[in-house]
């Protein structure tokens, strides 16, 4: 049966992918490119001056509501000493009497300043006798000393020029500690982030110390803080896919040189043979027949290889209207009539399962897993062939009784040039690809496959999952 035609999926052999990160703009975009400990750094850097700004901004705050309180507590005082000695001159006819007890008060009160007021006359004034003070005044406030007479109006006023000396004191000293204080916790960062990243120095060493020189040489992940440790798994992983992919790779170079190497010297030898004497036009015709028969071997091994090579490359199927599978399975079984024929077999098909599917790609699928169930099957047994629909997907199984399959040998049956048997004594007729090619079917229709072997009994089967 010819191979169906596949979806190629996109050419990545030119240039590899590098996954790049997408930066919001442009200072992010710098910043993931630059030295992760300079960024820490001047992180570390301006969340100390803007926290410590903060801080002292709101200590100076506190503070100058604090000088706030007390002068208005203050204002309330004196303002009420003042009525009490007003009131207490209320009997003086005169004024002498009140400005003398003023004159007491204020000789002890340097820090404080009266203009007293009835009407448009001023009854009484200090004089400041500081020469630097800062005068905070109080809104003029009325007085009556007596029922009857006109309200004194009291303008008060204190010297701040203390508080505000020690305000002025207090904001230089918070700025110098936020500027001291941002240095210091810059300078500490800087030498706490040095010192973190030192493991990433180490890992860098280990990880240049793996690769193909050194097979089986992995990063041990304890050493390092959880936040790495992923990290290190994962690139152990990624050196044991790579190593897994050489080892195959190397594996497929054997394989693939020992299949065409067959054909080729056969196909050489003959030609050799036939061209050192002269042939009839009969010879020379059964000559080519069989050259085109080693041509037509090679070909099929070349064809199989591209095959798997685009289903490797993330090709998938292109999928059809649904088509029921048990039709599927007939029709197979017709290209397979003889050869079933010819061992005394039968195929035994149940179950049934409509699903889109590449028609061609599916039944070269079916035609591989019934060629290798008939050359394995004892002969005059039964092939049961079952199709069934499961959560993951529709399975197909295809089971024949005959010599059991060892256990280390089934996770092998799906790889390349694969064969249980190591002798390769029927290489001429198969070259190891078949199951290989069912497990690709089975991926480009999101499927799997599985084998088991059990009393007897082989069973190999694969899946397809429904369009979504």
């Amino acid at each position: 049966m010819n191979p169906a035609e596949i979806v190629r999926g996109p050419d990545t052999s030119a240039t590899p992918a590098v996954f790049k990160p997408a930066a919001t703009d442009a200072a992010s975009e710098t910043e993931t490119t630059g030295s992760i400990q300079a960024a820490l750094s001047r992180w570390f850097a301006a969340q100390a001056l803007i926290g410590l700004s903060l801080v002292c901004v709101a200590i100076y705050a506190v503070t100058a509501w604090s000088f706030q309180v007390k002068q208005a507590s203050e204002f309330e005082r004196q303002s009420e000493l003042i009525k009490h000695l007003i009131q207490e001159s209320r009997d003086d006819p005169g004024r002498d009497g009140l400005r003398h007890k003023l004159d007491d008060f204020f000789s002890t009160h340097a820090e404080i300043s009266l203009v007293l007021r009835r009407g448009e006359e001023t009854i009484y004034s200090t004089r400041p006798t500081r020469a630097s003070a800062r005068w905070l005044w109080k809104p003029t406030e009325e007085h009556q000393a007596q029922p009857g007479e006109a309200a004194m109006q009291l303008q008060l006023g204190i010297d701040i020029q203390e508080d505000t000396r020690l305000l002025s004191r207090l904001a230089w000293t918070l700025v110098g500690a936020v500027v001291l204080g941002s240095l210091l916790i810059a300078l500490t960062g800087a030498l706490l982030v040095r010192r973190g990243l030192k493991p990433l120095k180490k890992l860098i060493l280990q990880t240049a110390a793996t690769g193909p020189a050194h097979p089986g040489l992995r990063i041990d992940p304890s050493p390092y803080a959880a936040e790495i440790t992923p990290w290190v798994v994962q690139f152990n992983a990624v050196l044991d896919r790579a190593e897994q992919a050489y080892q195959q790779l190397e594996s497929f170079n054997a394989d693939v040189a020992h299949e065409l190497r067959t054909p080729l010297a056969n196909l050489i030898g003959m030609v050799e043979v036939e061209l050192a004497r002269p042939r009839s036009i009969e010879e020379l015709r059964d000559a080519l027949l069989s050259a085109l028969e080693e041509a037509r071997r090679v070909s099929a091994i070349v064809i199989d290889m591209l095959f798997l090579s685009h289903a490797d490359r993330g090709a998938v199927a292109r999928r059809s209207a649904p088509v029921s599978l048990a039709d599927q399975v007939r029709t197979v079984l017709d290209f397979h009539e003889a050869t079933l024929e010819d061992v005394g077999l039968k195929v035994h098909v149940s179950g049934d399962a409509r699903i889109g599917v590449d028609a061609g790609l599916v039944r070269r699928a079916l035609s591989n897993l019934l060629s290798n169930a008939s050359r394995y099957a004892m002969p005059g047994s039964t092939i049961a062939v079952v199709i069934d629909t499961q959560p993951d997907g529709v399975w197909v199984r295809v089971a024949n009784r005959g010599e059991p399959v060892a256990a280390d040998v089934l996770p092998n049956l799906f790889k390349r040039f694969f064969r249980a048997e190591r002798s390769r004594t029927d290489s001429s007729e198969h070259h190891g690809l078949g199951l290989a090619i069912v497990a690709a079917i089975a991926r480009m229709h999101g499927g799997q496959t599985r084998a088991t072997s059990r009393s007897g009994v082989t069973e190999i089967s694969f899946s397809m999952k429904p369009e979504d």
